[in-house]
This record gives C-alpha cells, sequence and structure tokens, in this order.
C-alpha cells in the first residue's frame, strides 16, 4: 500500500545537506517526493511510497544529515496521487 506523508522539519537544516541528504536516503528507501526550503527556514520533505519505507524516513528526518540539528518534525498523512506516478525524489 502506497501512503504518502507533509512533513515540516525545524531547526538548523538549511545550508547543511539535509534535503540532499534526505534525497539520499529516500531513495535508498525507494520512496518519491520532494525536500524544499521554506522562507522561514523549515524544510519540507513530501514522501511517498510503502508504509514501513515512509515511516523509517519519518523517523530519520530526526537525525537529519552530519552538519543539521533538527529541533522539531511534525508529519501528516497525505493524498498526493500524482506522486504515485513519479520514479524519483528531488531536491527544491
Amino acid at each position: 500500500m502506497t501512503i504518502c506523508k507533509r512533513c515540516f522539519v525545524s531547526g538548523r537544516v538549511q545550508g547543511v545537506f539535509f534535503r540532499d541528504t534526505t534525497r539520499q536516503q529516500a531513495e535508498k528507501l525507494q520512496l518519491v517526493g520532494y525536500a524544499k526550503n521554506l522562507t522561514d527556514g523549515r524544510v519540507e520533505v513530501v514522501i511517498c511510497g510503502s508504509e514501513v519505507s515512509v515511516e523509517k524516513l519519518s523517523e530519520w528526518l530526526w537525525t537529519g544529515s552530519v552538519y543539521s540539528s533538527v529541533s522539531k518534525v511534525d508529519c501528516q498523512k497525505i493524498n498526493l496521487n500524482e506522486f504515485e506516478q513519479s520514479n524519483k525524489f528531488v531536491t527544491l
């Protein structure tokens, strides 16, 4: 079963390779979606794939890159059918 989540990650998560490291983890877990910097300093992460893999990446977001310092991760399940058709995870 494919599920999707939108997560907002707070802390020191911009300019510290957080998005690229997230992309690498998502690819390992065969997830699709994106990671995007927001103007308020957070990173928005949308992930779609198997429930087990989505949950693994949702938990991993607390770790982030070597240089990041995550203070909050807020995830909600969403319905994004267009990501079910995608074949990769991108950074925006």
